[in-house]
């Protein structure tokens, strides 16, 4: 089912033996367009410390409670290693972060752990943990260049072939494989207060550095594309993009 991204912002957070926190933000892999980490504020409990969840981590979401519980205890939540998520996140601290875990890490240009409770129940793991572990450590780099915050990207211009479209307003993505699949988009001054999706398989490149989306439609295609309706569910536009 797609849900969009700003809507899961503030879902609770259930460990095995009680809530630790409340999802504040996500992190994404912009060569795959998936949803990597869930970031965590613990709030009073950890003094307001944030932890990364991957959503492969994720047990059966509580939609109708607005609760992801996850198969880990607040103890190995407690004593998982810090990281700043102010920053962008290394590689090794990663590897850190799947080591506390126990989880097989799937290394460079991975998207998540091939073990652990996924949406579906417990996945097979493909890969020895050691040896995941070390083919990652041998690839290590200062930081993930592909992975990018989720709240960096809102207000982005997107740019048509042939001009500008808006800005990007939200992401939508599937909650079984956590995948983003449309950017929801503010076409600003062509149709006051409304919006359009723009699929991800359009996008031809993302400019960091000139906070700018380019896709590979026309102004015009926008202009006659469906209008999005927060109040409608986003699958309704499936078919007709």
């Amino acid at each position: 089912m797609r849900r969009n991204v700003k809507g899961l912002v503030g879902f609770r957070m259930g460990a095995t033996d009680g809530e630790f926190g409340k999802v504040e933000e996500f992190y994404f892999d912009d060569e795959t367009w998936t949803i990597r980490y869930l970031i965590v504020k613990t709030g009073s409990w950890l003094f307001g410390r944030k932890v990364l969840i991957p959503p492969s981590a994720l047990k059966e979401p509580d939609w109708a409670n607005e609760t992801f519980p996850v198969n880990l205890t607040k103890a190995q939540i407690k004593h998982s290693p810090d990281i700043d998520t102010e920053r962008t996140v290394s590689r090794q601290q990663e590897i850190d972060l799947y080591t506390h875990y126990g989880w097989p890490y799937m290394g460079v240009g991975g998207a998540g752990f091939y073990g652990g409770m996924g949406l579906s129940g417990m996945m097979e793991s493909r890969i020895p943990f050691e040896e995941s572990i070390l083919a990652a450590a041998n690839h290590d780099k200062p930081a993930d260049p592909h992975l990018r915050s989720i709240d960096e990207v809102i207000g982005y211009r997107i740019h048509a072939t042939n001009g500008e479209i808006g800005d990007v307003e939200d992401f939508i993505i599937d909650d079984q494989n956590w995948r983003i699949h449309f950017l929801v988009v503010d076409t600003g001054h062509w149709f006051p207060g409304e919006q359009v999706l723009i699929a991800t398989k359009w996008i031809s490149q993302v400019k960091w550095q000139e906070s700018a989306v380019y896709a590979d439609i026309t102004v015009n295609d926008v202009k006659n594309s469906p209008k999005y309706n927060p109040s409608v569910h986003p699958e309704t536009y499936e078919n007709e993009l």
